[in-house]
């Protein structure tokens, strides 16, 4: 029988060996996707995960846990439409419940030009094949009857594009999932265990320094999220990358109300019921950079009030929780993927706030290029010359924060 509640995962601790095929930087989503479908899809097991904390202590970790492909550029529809589709099997590829739940997602425009905006959203998505429909007032009532569509008196909903297939799923179940998976294939992930420097030698790179001593490796790939800037510049390697806090809050459980999704880029907001009935909310990343996971006051002030003029019933919930993670934010807020000048020296990076929903597509995309070589077309347009040669893939308008 196949077990979806497998809960008991064997981490390694002191097996750590002198070489691997692949090392991979980074314990979160991105970096156990990447070794477990090198192992599972490519047949590459001798790969070793390093961690400097614990698994999924990153922005994987760290988010609000909602899926989309509601983009604009059809080059990241692509991209996300495939993070969905592949999420939506997980549980059963993994073995491992991940609690995934489709729900809905309403992106909400309260101006004239946010209703232009949300029609475009909509057209190009059906024209990309993903499922998005522009929606009047009168659908976003049916649709969420617990919104105040007044916006507090101050900005009022006029109308929405609506993604049928936006969903939510258990971040630390992600996690886990492919840790135990990955496990059983053989991959070896090793928490606390610290990159100090990366190992080049005439411009490729030959492995890794770790608190635990060198590591020779055929190939390494720096999945470090906010701190990618960082290790990258130990293998010489300079990134258009700024690292900005991001805080979100979970209220007390409350009664199912809320089965939708909801944006606000005009309020900054964004909303969603977990399976436990708990409120899951976020908000802008801050203005400042640094790595700063500290919650503040005035973040869980500000964003309450702009809530409040959506859901006024949740002016009587309590707070349970408040937390904050780092995001690595591109100029073009688009993630980079693929090579760099050092030879074997691979990068999935640069997600900012929207690398969670795409964990299985750019995992699965990041082992095929490390195992055959080649780049794959899906990733290929996020490639880290492309600033370089100015074609950017601007997605400032699909952040669900800014």
């Amino acid at each position: 029988m196949s077990g979806l509640l497998r809960q008991r995962v064997f981490l390694k601790t002191d097996d750590l060996g002198p070489r691997y095929d692949v090392v991979v930087i980074g314990g979160g989503g991105h970096g156990l996707a990447t070794a477990y479908y090198l192992a599972k899809r490519h047949g590459i097991r001798n790969v070793a995960v390093l961690e400097r904390a614990y698994i999924g202590a990153g922005g994987t970790g760290r988010n609000t846990t909602v899926i989309r492909a509601n983009y604009k550029a059809p080059e990241t529809i692509a991209l996300y439409k495939l993070g969905l589709e592949l999420y939506r099997t997980l549980s059963q590829e993994l073995d491992f419940n991940l609690l995934f739940s489709s729900r809905g997602l309403l992106w909400l425009a309260h101006s004239e030009s946010s209703l232009r905006i949300q029609r475009e959203r909509a057209l190009l998505n059906r024209a990309s094949g993903t499922e998005t429909d522009f929606v009047g007032v009168d659908e976003i009532r049916k649709l969420c009857p617990l919104l105040d569509l007044s916006g507090g008196g101050r900005l009022p909903v006029l109308g929405a594009s609506h993604h049928p297939p936006g969903s939510i799923v258990r971040h630390d179940g992600v996690v886990w999932g492919y840790a135990s998976a990955a496990e059983r294939l053989g991959v070896h992930v090793h928490q606390g265990i610290e990159v100090t420097d990366v190992v080049v030698e005439g411009g490729r790179c030959l492995g890794v320094e770790t608190t635990k001593g060198r590591i020779s490796a055929g190939a390494v790939v720096c999945a470090a999220g906010g701190y990618v800037t960082t290790v990258a510049s130990m293998a010489g390697v300079q990134l258009p990358i700024a690292t900005h806090p991001l805080q979100a809050f979970v209220t007390e459980a409350y009664k199912p109300a809320l089965d939708q999704i909801v944006f606000s880029a005009e309020l900054l907001v964004y909303v969603s019921q977990s399976a436990r009935g708990e409120l899951v909310a976020g908000g802008e990343i801050e203005r400042y950079t640094g790595y700063s996971t500290a919650s503040t006051f005035s973040f869980l002030a500000d964003l309450s009030a702009r809530l409040i003029m959506l859901f006024p019933f949740m002016a009587k919930l309590r707070i349970l929780r408040q937390w904050a993670g780092v995001c690595d934010m591109t100029p073009d807020y688009s993630p980079i993927l693929g090579e760099t000048e050092v030879e074997r020296f691979y990068l999935n990076c640069g997600w900012g706030t929207g690398g969670f929903k795409a964990i299985p597509a750019g995992g699965l995309a990041t082992a095929e290029l490390v195992a055959t070589g080649k780049v794959p077309p899906l990733i290929a347009p996020f490639a880290l010359t492309r600033f370089r040669e100015d074609r950017a893939v601007s997605e400032r308008a699909s952040a669900g924060t800014h």
